[in-house]
């Protein structure tokens, strides 16, 4: 607490220094008068503002409190991804992977200043409780979440493992306010998941790209490319929230043996970025359908959009998330820091990921799950989130709730695998299956043309 009260009282020295810097008339170089003249009225605004309240507010509140939530509601004000982090909050989101925490296992972000589930993670104490993607969280035991940021409804589900929580949704269709207890868990992803679909026809799910989720695409491609051969490969990304942006780029450089995977674009040099493909170690041969769903964000977009670009995969499914901005922490002396929307994300070809997402070359909704997956997602995207920032401009956990864990006692949550020779029960991956086998005969039947 006191080093959080160093930090505000630093604030507002330095509130103080400009104001007396503007009104002396000094400024830099770059900035004219009209500018300092705003400025100056601006933050003479602010001051006038902060006595009225201390001298008129009902009851006896400190500077440091008033400056510390006028600093929150500035950044909350930018757009939904940007934030000022206590270091209370600063210290949640440096949670050592290492440590033991419970969590519940759910992607949320705000829409309409409402906690929002974009989507439960596959075998994880949310999933198991029926949570479904849009459903709003009212209240977190017992307290209601108005207003809550992202960040403290994070530090609020978390907990230690065997510990209980109450949460209160509402649900689209449902006339009444749903109570669901849960039991915290210790949560690890298992990223990567893989089966052969039929002869030669492979099947990768990524679940969230994680530290090692490169290496675990590669090894399965190589065994593939030891034993029969690969046919064709379905890469499916669907509700995956994204992860590292490093991974996401050794993920589609795995299928890509030049050019450009994906550059970000901000308004400083140092947030100007690009990262290509390399030759070495790369699968560029067979054909590949990639899934994706409006809970396919961010890293996973990236990956779909490079793919999509260089002509390297057919991408069938409903329009992604659209998170296609890219988040900075930029640590206080105070311990505390700001989390600042810094530059947007762009596919090789420069289209913007940013509240647009990746089009599908196929449009197909998954039909046996379109009540309880497709139409709940397609409401919650970048684009509804109000403050969002636009793709526009040339020089992006859905929030994580629930960071993964490493600890010994975890138990995997692996994503979810369709059963070999079961048709019916997926019908976008039994889609997929037939346009990667329908390219085969069309390739040859091009071949002996030729």
């Amino acid at each position: 607490m006191a080093s959080s009260r160093r930090g505000v009282t630093f604030f507002v020295a330095l509130l103080v220094v400009l104001l007396t810097f503007l009104a002396g008339g000094r400024v830099v170089e770059h900035v004219g008068a009209v500018g300092r003249d705003a400025a100056y009225e601006e933050l003479q605004a602010f001051t006038n503002i902060l006595a009225i309240v201390q001298k008129n507010y009902v009851e006896e509140i400190e500077t440091e409190q008033l400056v510390e939530g006028a600093i929150t509601g500035m950044l909350m004000s930018l757009d939904p991804h940007s934030a000022y982090l206590t270091p209370d909050l600063y210290k949640e989101l440096q949670v050592d992977t290492k440590g033991s925490f419970g969590g519940l296992g759910i992607e949320i972000t705000l829409r309409d200043g409402v906690l929002t589930v974009v989507s439960p993670i596959e075998d994880t104490p949310a999933h198991r409780a029926g949570m479904q993607a849009a459903d709003q969280i009212i209240k977190i035991d017992g307290e209601f979440t108005k207003d809550m940021s992202l960040l403290e409804a994070v530090k609020k589900m978390r907990g230690k493992k065997g510990t209980k929580i109450e949460l209160t949704l509402r649900r689209e269709g449902v006339g009444r306010l749903l109570d669901v207890s849960l039991v915290r868990e210790v949560i690890k992803i298992r990223s990567v998941k893989s089966k052969t679909l039929d002869d030669g026809y492979g099947y990768i799910r990524i679940a969230q790209f994680q530290e090692r989720t490169a290496n675990d695409v590669g090894r399965a491609l190589e065994e593939w490319t030891r034993s029969d051969g690969i046919e064709g490969l379905v890469l499916d990304l669907r509700n995956d929230p994204g992860g590292l942006l490093t991974q996401a780029v050794k993920v589609s450089d795995l299928f890509l043996d030049s050019g450009l995977i994906v550059y970000t674009d901000g308004r400083l040099d140092n947030q100007k970025q690009k990262y290509f493909a390399h030759r070495t170690g790369s699968y560029p041969d067979f054909p590949m359908v990639i899934l994706v769903n409006g809970g396919t964000a961010s890293a996973s977009e990236i990956v779909a959009g490079a793919l999509q670009d260089h002509k390297r995969a057919l991408v069938l499914g409903t329009t992604t998330f659209g998170k296609g901005s890219v988040q900075t922490i930029l640590p206080l002396d105070d311990r505390s820091a700001l989390r600042l929307t810094t530059a947007r994300y762009y596919t090789p070809s420069g289209r913007s990921i940013q509240a647009k997402g990746i089009e599908p070359d196929i449009v197909m909704e998954n039909v046996r799950m379109a009540r309880v997956d497709e139409d709940r997602t397609s409401g919650v995207r970048e684009l509804n989130l109000p403050g969002h920032i636009d793709g526009r401009g040339r020089g992006s956990e859905p929030a994580r709730a629930e960071p993964d864990a490493d600890a010994d006692d975890a138990e995997d949550a692996e994503p979810g695998l369709p059963e070999q020779g079961v048709l019916g029960g997926d019908p976008q991956l039994d889609h997929a299956l037939e346009l990667l086998k329908s390219w085969r005969v069309f390739s040859t039947v091009l071949a002996k043309r030729e």
